[in-house]
């Protein structure tokens, strides 16, 4: 799929990440389309080691999408945990 389609993916992956977990954020919306982009790379990568499923294949399958939205969630949960602290001390 190359990287291209992987940052596009996670950009759109990290809007829907924001989306299925509201809250404020210590970065903003920019910031977490970026963990998004991170997201969809871990995604990809953990579909791929755990469950030996090629995911670079096809922009439109169900896992590729499923596997970026997942990752992103995941990232998104440690950076709130991370920099939560921090910003609620402020």
């Amino acid at each position: 799929m190359g990287i291209i389609g992987w940052i596009v993916l996670g950009l759109l992956a990290g809007l829907i990440a924001k989306a299925v977990m509201p809250g404020d954020d210590p970065g903003g919306i920019i910031v977490t389309m970026l963990l998004g982009i991170v997201g969809a790379l871990i995604g990809g990568f953990l579909a791929n080691a755990l469950l030996g499923r090629d995911v670079n294949e096809q922009f439109f399958d169900l896992a590729t999408w499923v596997s970026a939205i997942v990752g992103a969630l995941i990232v998104l949960a440690v950076y709130r945990v991370a920099a939560g602290g921090r910003y609620a001390r402020r």
